[in-house]
């Protein structure tokens, strides 16, 4: 039975576009037969209503009307399944049609009746590079995005490097210097915060986009730091002129808030990117296109910083924890840097949607995860940003339809750095947590912490997959499982004994809730020499398949090893946004 799974799974990709496709004639066919008889059932109902209309009863008129508009109903489900077969087939070369317009549909004459469109629209065809399913991109042209699926330190910016070397542009648009990519590359470790990794393709230009919250002094460290690796960035790197900045008081505020919390502190970065959010939402923020009008920004400056030294020192009697901030200081600091900081601003979004017009492909590196989302994420143990798909949206300036791919990384098992829930948390000091902890290398990318640890969790995963409709998984340090006898699934949560079905928003039933877990074999072989998935020892590619199949999304990607290179492609076949070119 495994074996014929492994032979199923081998040649998924090359036969998911052509199975069944000798029926699709059939399908079509039955589909506008049945659409023939019904409208041809549904006028006869009409005329016959209309015969008798004034002489039937309010319960026979009330049929009839519900008969008309489920008919209508029926008919406007059978005219799109009409047209999407009809897109297949010219897709997979089997129309048995010799109309060339064929392959191009368009709307129903009577679309109005069937989806309320107005009739003016009816006879407009579906764009060109279109199919009823979704678009077909011939080459170039796409926007795909890489976003964290847990609790941040997937491994996003492996693949982001990874995938780089084949894409025009690169960028980021949400979070700030809190977030953190390694990647390693020939035994040289580089480390990312503000600069999107694809930074090391050189022939990729990079985009910080107006969603992200700028620290300049950190990120002219970044850059000198690639400069003095030998990485050629000059010419390559755009900063929105939209984008917020980040100052030294912001971070200043962020450290005395936690310090204040106490034992209720959130475990935030202290990188300032809360505070710095605060003031966009307050509208008393300045941004990195404001350096070009040195006269408002130094006014800005001054009424933001007077702002939270008063709101700040306000709520302090103890001198120690009062705010300071050298205005002048800080004022001439960013006078000297306003030259090198507005040689590398512009106009992003435009130079993004031009590109996107002038075919070049996309890719988006996302920043933090999921799970620390300001809305979706276990609030208030949060981000102060939405680093879940939408922020591709409102973070670049781009519209939805130009999204082609999302691509959820996933650790093999889970982490977290800071406060907050975690239902399948084991002990990082012994047994499984401590080889995750040790195995894993689990220490915070910007802050040097060690993360939590546990088993992967499936319930977790699933809502990260609503909300993000990822088309493909990047499952990352499988490698690190390796040597544990056996390995545990969360499978399910529970409470009160029964199963929820929902991630839910109550700090408190996260705490209350059981985690139902699954068993499999570990493995002891080393994978750090696997180039592909029928190399990898059995029990291992069992694991693979059951998360696969537990969260229905297709495995892609899996890491195997700490080197830029240690990762398997399954290839094409396993990314649902994945349709032939149309010729």
């Amino acid at each position: 039975m495994f074996h014929r799974a492994r032979l199923l799974s081998k040649n998924y990709g090359r036969s998911r576009l052509t199975t069944g496709a000798a029926a699709l004639t059939g399908c079509a066919a039955l589909a506008s037969a049945i659409l023939m008889f019904s409208e041809e059932k549904s006028n006869v109902t009409c005329s016959e209503n209309q015969r008798g209309e004034g002489s039937t009863s309010d319960s026979g008129n009330a049929t009839a009307t519900t008969t008309i508009a489920t008919s209508s109903t029926v008919l406007g489900l059978l005219h799109e399944i009409s047209i999407r077969l009809s897109n297949l087939e010219a897709i997979m070369g089997t129309s048995t049609s010799n109309n060339a317009s064929a392959s191009v549909p368009t709307v129903p004459s009577n679309a109005d009746r069937y989806y309320g469109m107005p009739s003016s629209l009816a006879s407009l065809p579906l764009p060109s590079h279109h199919t009823a399913s979704g678009p077909v991109h011939k080459r170039g042209g796409a926007v795909d995005v890489v976003l964290g699926a847990q609790w941040g330190d997937e491994g996003k910016g492996k693949l982001v490097d990874m995938l780089s070397q084949t894409y025009d542009v690169c960028a980021r648009v949400a979070g700030g210097s809190n977030a953190g990519h390694t990647i390693v590359v020939d035994g040289i470790k580089y480390k990312f915060h503000l600069i999107p990794s694809g930074v090391l393709n050189h022939k990729a230009t990079c985009i910080i986009g107006n969603g992200v919250v700028v620290h300049l002094p950190s990120l002219l460290n970044e850059l000198d730091g690639l400069k003095a690796a030998g990485v050629e960035y000059q010419g390559r790197i755009f900063l929105s002129d939209r984008a917020h900045l980040v100052f030294d008081f912001h971070q200043a505020v962020d450290g005395k808030q936690e310090q204040r919390a106490g034992r209720h502190k959130l475990g935030t970065t202290k990188k300032g990117i809360g505070p710095a959010y605060a003031s966009k939402i307050s509208r008393n923020g300045l941004r990195v296109g404001d350096l070009q009008d040195w006269p408002y920004f130094e006014m800005r400056f001054r009424s933001l910083a007077e702002y939270h030294m008063n709101a700040f020192n306000s709520r302090t009697t103890d001198p120690a924890d009062f705010l300071e901030i050298d205005v002048e200081a800080e004022l001439a600091y960013y006078k000297s840097i306003a030259p090198r900081v507005l040689s590398m601003t512009t106009d992003t979004i435009q130079y993004t949607n031009q590109a996107y017009r002038d075919g070049k492909r996309i890719l988006i590196e996302g920043a933090n995860a999921t799970m620390l989302d300001i809305d979706f994420g276990t609030y208030p143990y949060v981000t102060s940003s939405n680093p879940s798909v939408g922020s591709v949206m409102t973070g670049l300036g781009i519209a939805p339809k130009m999204i082609n791919a999302t691509y959820g990384t996933v650790k093999a098992y889970c982490t977290r750095v800071g406060e907050g829930p975690f239902p399948t948390e084991l002990n990082v000091d012994q047994g499984v947590g401590h080889h995750l902890s040790s195995v894993g290398a689990e220490y915070g990318t910007t802050t040097g912490r060690p993360r939590r640890c546990g088993w992967l969790d499936i319930p977790q995963m699933k809502y990260s997959t609503l909300i993000n409709g990822f088309t493909a998984l990047n499952l990352t340090k499988l490698d690190v499982l390796t040597g544990l006898p056996e390995l545990k699934i969360g499978k399910a949560y529970r409470l009160n004994g029964e199963i929820i079905h929902t991630m839910p928003a109550s700090l408190r039933i996260l705490d209350d809730l059981e985690v139902e877990y699954e068993t499999l074999p570990g493995w002891k072989e080393d994978l750090t020499q696997v180039q592909s998935f029928e190399e990898l020892p059995l029990n291992a590619q069992r694991y693979v398949l059951r998360v696969q199949e537990l969260l229905g999304v297709p495995i892609r990607w899996i890491g195997v090893g700490p080197n830029r290179l240690d990762v398997i492609d399954r290839g094409e076949g396993w990314d649902l946004a994945y349709r032939p070119a149309v010729e």
